[in-house]
């Protein structure tokens, strides 16, 4: 078998000593539910079954269960005439979504197989217009329970956000959508200040307190629900679905562009893993970005030049080449 274009976590395996595994969301315009849900078989084996009105699931495949709907609220509602119209007058606005159990990297590499498939029937990704802003998520499962396994991680990324997104810049279709926002520079100093070594209860308290929402490109909320429901739930609207898992969902789902992979949108949080087992390059950061922003930002813009250099320097800047 080839290599894999999926490079290995810096920490593959989880507590139990089995491969951590991701799974994966996808979103895209250009097909339908039915449509996509063909394709899922003929691509990947395994039998499609209609659910209630537009929701599709996909039984057996190679990669196990695919679920395919339309990305919106109104999916979880009752069915009825009123919800189906809704539903196909924004059809041409809301994305179709597959949904895939946690893969491990032969599972991403034939999802990946599948991406093509959809592309060559017509899928459209972000750039094909300005009502466009789809997404790709990858709810990546954590190492272990551990404080540092989860403080780490997070902080790493506070820590990289601007430069991931200056070097992958965001569609313009998505940079209007408000989960498209960065972390607020408090939070990111809050974090240097508690440090990689710091409870991940007083890391929680902190997050909760200066940025109690999911709409962000790493979506702490439902690790942080999974853990310590008591910290999440009193300071935070609306329900969180819990899980084991980083909710990493910056990157724009670029589906109909021939040079685009999955593996792309995978080293990106490759990087994000990388920079956290690196307890040195850690602490640099964590100094330039107090030394670059000082005790008020003014701009971002510098920091990403400023965190490119560093990483660079420690050759770690190839996130989604």
């Amino acid at each position: 078998m080839s290599e894999s274009r999926f490079s290995p976590l810096p920490h593959p395996l989880n507590a139990d000593g089995q491969p951590r595994r991701v799974g994966v969301e996808i979103e895209f315009g250009g097909l339908s539910e039915a449509e996509a849900a063909r394709i899922c078989t003929d691509t990947l084996g395994g039998r499609a079954e209609q659910g209630d009105g537009p929701f599709w699931t996909v039984h057996d495949s190679r990669i196990g269960k695919i679920e395919i709907y339309l990305d919106i609220f109104l999916r979880k509602a009752t069915q009825s005439k009123l919800r189906d119209l809704a539903l196909n007058l924004g059809r041409e606005v809301v994305p179709v979504e597959i949904v895939t159990e946690p893969l491990d990297r032969d599972g991403l590499e034939q999802l990946d197989t599948l991406v093509a498939a959809l592309r060559e029937a017509g899928a459209l990704g972000s750039g094909a217009g300005w009502v466009f802003g789809f997404g790709v998520h990858l709810n990546v499962e954590i190492a272990s329970d551990r404080d540092a396994d989860i403080v780490r991680p997070l902080l790493a990324y506070a820590l990289i956000e601007d430069w991931l997104r200056a070097a992958n810049p965001i569609d313009e279709s998505r940079r209007i959508l408000p989960f498209t926002d960065p972390y607020p520079t408090d939070l990111v100093r809050g974090l240097i200040a508690l440090g990689p070594r710091a409870a991940l209860r007083d890391v929680i308290a902190l997050y909760v307190e200066v940025n109690p929402t999911r709409n962000r490109g790493l979506d702490m909320l439902p690790v942080f629900a999974h853990l310590h429901p008591d910290l999440v739930e009193p300071a935070v609207s609306g329900s969180t679905s819990a899980r084991p898992a980083f909710h990493f969902r910056l990157p724009d789902s670029l589906i109909d562009d021939p040079g685009w992979s999955l593996a792309q949108e995978w080293q990106r949080w490759i990087t994000v893993e990388q920079v956290a087992a690196d307890g040195a390059l850690l602490d640099r950061l964590g100094k330039a970005w107090e030394d670059d922003h000082g005790a008020i930002t003014l701009t971002r813009g510098s920091w990403a030049d400023r965190c490119g250099a560093l990483l660079q320097a420690a050759g770690l800047d190839k996130a989604g080449a």
